[in-house]
């Protein structure tokens, strides 16, 4: 396999998780007697432009189906952080009713509803047919399609170049990156801004965050790689933030090279501290699976331990980075009987490759477990205040990455 963005020959595999289904192919009833395709799991990290991405099988149509069961307004924090963004951003930026804001992977419109009650033209791209329609009835216009070079271009020559591209969690997600910032490049004004948010792979690394791995997530993004693809097509990072969503994110705000935004310090002291903490050494990346073995190790422990004991354990939240730790434990129901999750697209279906079932958080009162292992730990404050009745009857909140923890 060569680099998806420099082409360079990928030698180092860092992180094998065995095989697993994709992470966001919940099931039906029905599907439960059926095959379900298995893709091998693995990051690997390119030696020369230090881009870490998955091994090539999956394909993006395979991925993100008209069944596609993540929206982004289920978690109340996620849109308490879409409403300040939004805020933020027409505030620095001079946003108005003359201004185009284009989102690529709008999902449900759990942002762009921001800017259109604020009186801000906006243009959502969006594949899945479900969070589409959901985002179309907010009164947002979607455009069902990937985004790529063609796209852009498209935009560009109808007249809908932006003044603002959002891409919140979406740049890991394409397999084509070069294509996508092409992309990028294309439908942006002479001064428009780009924003892009992204788990830093620092974070990754540092922290463990092993079971943010998942076919979804085509790249594992540094500063320096962005930087680096920015570059390559004619666009400049001149401003960065750490943000701490998704257990530590970056935030990058680009432009054309030549536009008028000042790069700011910010950019070059967030490249100093990746180069110190290792980020382009390998040596940082090969102690990395025994890591991730040991926090798989303590999960599978402490479930025997407590099904030995006739303790109830029970999950919160059906995410794709549980089905990642699940899968690669092995962890089925006889372990975990139940996951319990507020989104209703994946209520009454059953976990990819698991089969756990996924039932809605109203019946765990009346379940009352001993043990609630929240699977999105970085949501784990939201999940605990939601479930304050339970730990005032017994339940004590559980976390695996990066270690495990009760509550």
């Amino acid at each position: 396999m060569n680099c998806r963005h420099c082409c360079a020959s990928l030698e180092t595999t860092f992180l094998d998780l065995g095989f697993a289904p994709p992470s966001n192919a919940y099931l039906s009833k029905d599907a439960l007697s059926r095959p379900e395709t298995y893709y091998p799991l693995r990051l690997k990290v390119c030696s020369n432009c230090w881009l870490v991405q998955t091994e090539d099988h999956a394909q993006a149509g395979d991925l993100f189906d008209q069944d596609y069961a993540y929206f982004s307004s289920t978690s109340s924090s996620w849109l308490a952080h879409a409403a300040a963004y939004s805020e933020m951003v027409t505030r620095r930026f001079g946003l108005d009713k003359s201004s185009l804001v284009l989102e690529i992977a709008s999902n449900d419109g759990y942002l762009l509803k921001n800017f259109i009650a604020n009186g801000v033209s906006c243009l959502g791209v969006e594949p899945t047919e479900s969070t589409a329609t959901a985002a179309e009835k907010l009164g947002i216009p979607v455009l069902r399609r990937f985004f790529g070079k063609s796209l852009g271009d498209e935009l560009a020559a109808s007249g809908k170049r932006a003044d603002l591209i959002v891409g919140n969690n979406v740049y890991a997600h394409v397999p084509d990156i070069n294509d996508f910032t092409r992309g990028l490049q294309a439908a942006l004004k002479p001064q428009g801004v780009i924003t892009l948010e992204y788990p830093h792979v620092l974070r990754l690394l540092e922290q463990t965050q092993f079971d943010t791995a998942y076919h979804e997530h085509f790249s594992y993004l540094s500063l320096y790689a962005v930087d680096r693809i920015f570059r390559t097509v004619g666009l400049r990072v001149w401003d960065v933030e750490e943000i701490p969503t998704h257990g530590g994110s970056l935030r990058v705000y680009g432009c054309h090279a030549h536009a008028g935004h000042a790069t700011t310090s910010a950019v070059s002291a967030m490249l100093e501290i990746e180069g110190q903490r290792g980020l382009r050494t390998l040596e940082t990346y090969l102690n990395f699976q025994s890591r991730a073995d040991r926090i798989k190790d303590d999960l599978v422990t402490f479930l025997i331990e407590q099904k030995r004991l006739n303790r109830k354990v029970a999950a919160y939240g059906a995410a794709a980075k549980g089905n990642t730790i699940l899968n690669y434990a092995g962890i089925k129901t006889d372990l975990l009987p139940v996951v319990y999750d507020a989104a209703a697209a994946k209520q009454g279906k059953y976990m990819p490759g698991s089969h756990i079932p996924i039932m809605p958080p109203e019946m765990l009162i009346a379940q009352r477990p001993d043990f609630l292992l929240i699977l999105p730990w970085n949501i784990a404050v939201e999940v605990k205040h939601q479930n304050a009745d339970l730990a005032a009857l017994g339940t004590k909140f559980v976390t695996a990455v990066p270690r495990l923890e009760i509550a």
